[in-house]
């Protein structure tokens, strides 16, 4: 089968909106009132997140299952001449891999909202049900808050690189979803205290769009004062991950 552009942007809206509608899903079970999974935890939410990016892989194999534009851009600062086999990294295949990211995002937040719309309503907090959607710190401290974003996106798009050289350098047949799905568990763990762990643009930023578009009710502010921060951060931690990569990890 030749892979097209055509391919690429639906197989990433696909698995994005499958990793949106999955992790956005635990965030609603656990926060939002009358839910079965009521007060279930920051552990149930961390290993919920790992499981939406599991399926998410699966779903979006045809494209890499890029499914972040922070990936995508550490890819590109990793030197890869081709995403997947006759999709040469360029201006149009970038952003048809941003395009297919934040349309699924969207498209997940909304069914997220559809799925839950009796608990938003049920639910007085305002700040839980942007939760649903979107990351915010527990401290607001916009530069720490930033560092925090870029070194939980650096262990993401370093362990990705590296199982793609892994599986160049050893012969193997790819991965798959469960070591990535692994690694989310672990950022959100052990890193994701701090901001919630967005690690990804189109996590934060679509969602974010579609809680200021929703009627969601009695949702309050959107907070687009911290928005910059999940997309930046995220950004540069996966331009690092891709350029350390060349310098510490074996190619072929």
């Amino acid at each position: 089968m030749d892979v097209t552009l055509g391919h690429i942007f639906l197989s990433e809206v696909v698995g994005t909106a499958l990793l949106i509608l999955l992790g956005g899903g635990v965030v609603a079970n656990v926060v939002l009132a009358k839910t079965k999974g009521f007060n279930g935890g920051w552990l149930l939410i961390n290993f919920g997140w790992g499981l939406a990016v599991y399926v998410g892989v699966l779903a979006a194999y045809l494209s890499g299952a890029h499914l972040n534009p922070a990936v995508t851009v550490g890819l590109i600062a990793a030197g890869n001449a081709e995403f997947v086999e006759g999709i040469p990294v360029d201006f149009a295949s970038t952003f048809t891999y941003f395009g297919g990211e934040m349309v699924g995002a969207f498209v997940g937040a909304v069914l997220v909202f559809v799925t839950y719309k009796q608990h938003f309503d049920a639910s007085d907090d305002p700040a839980a049900k942007l939760a649903v959607f979107s990351t915010g710190p527990a401290i607001r401290g916009y530069a720490w808050n930033l560092i925090t974003e870029i070194v939980g996106t650096f262990v993401l798009v370093f362990a990705v690189v590296s199982f793609g050289r892994q599986g160049e350098t050893a012969g193997l047949a790819a991965l798959g979803a469960l070591p990535v799905a692994l690694v989310v568990v672990a950022i959100g763990i052990s890193l994701g205290g701090p901001t919630g762990y967005a690690i990804n643009p189109a996590r934060d930023l679509a969602p974010r769009i579609a809680h200021a578009i929703l009627p969601i009710r009695g949702k309050g502010s959107s907070d687009w004062s911290y928005a910059w921060v999940p997309v930046v951060g995220p950004l540069l931690g996966g331009a690092i991950a891709g350029w350390a990569s060349l310098a510490l990890l074996p190619t072929l």
